[in-house]
């Protein structure tokens, strides 16, 4: 299809828009159509490749700053507790950090093992598709039985930041201002 295109349209076209699909997702990649004609098609495996690997890091990375944030909020009650909140930010953060990675890896191999031309509606799907979908259907299964590792939509679940919790000790003051003991204050109510 590339050399149809390079040779009858390539004074017309310097790019062309290849779709691409996991099976959930699909994705416009643009590839150069001179350097995809003259290297056979290898260009467009490199395209898809970097196309691919931006997309995922730009998806976490928007994610791990969400959880950053959350991190933040979180590590702010730890003077309470007299512990640093910034040694606790800095490790949560680098496991945070480390887990986006990891996310970032697999979900960009998860995606270029699974990519795929769609095909116009009068072809008919290969035998190689109907496999595809038969492990879809069995990665489908796997998930239902593993409901520890996935929610209830068949999304991972995701890592949230380890929360840090006040908690008041029963002889403290109690942190409303009354100036009375906790387990004289608000302590009686739990």
């Amino acid at each position: 299809m590339i050399k149809q295109v390079y040779e009858t349209q390539s004074a017309t076209y310097e790019n062309i828009a290849i779709p691409i699909t996991d099976g959930t997702k699909v994705l416009q990649i643009l590839v150069n159509l001179k350097r995809a004609y003259e290297s056979e098609g290898a260009e467009i495996a490199r395209a898809i490749n970097k196309s691919v690997t931006l997309l995922m890091i730009d998806e976490h990375w928007k994610e791990h700053l969400r959880e950053m944030d959350d991190l933040k909020q979180s590590v702010q009650t730890a003077t309470y507790e007299q512990k640093d909140p910034l040694l606790i930010y800095k490790f949560e953060s680098f496991k945070l950090f480390q887990t986006m990675l990891g996310k970032v890896g697999s979900d960009v191999l998860g995606f270029l093992l699974k990519v795929q031309l769609p095909f116009r509606e009068n072809q008919a799907p290969t035998a190689g598709f109907r496999q595809g979908e038969r492990r879809k259907a069995d990665l489908s299964n796997m998930r239902t039985s593993r409901s520890d590792l996935v929610t209830s939509s068949g999304e991972p679940k995701s890592q949230a930041p380890v929360r840090v919790e006040k908690r008041v000790g029963r002889n403290e003051l109690c942190p409303c201002g009354s100036g009375k003991k906790y387990k004289n204050c608000h302590g009686l109510e739990g």
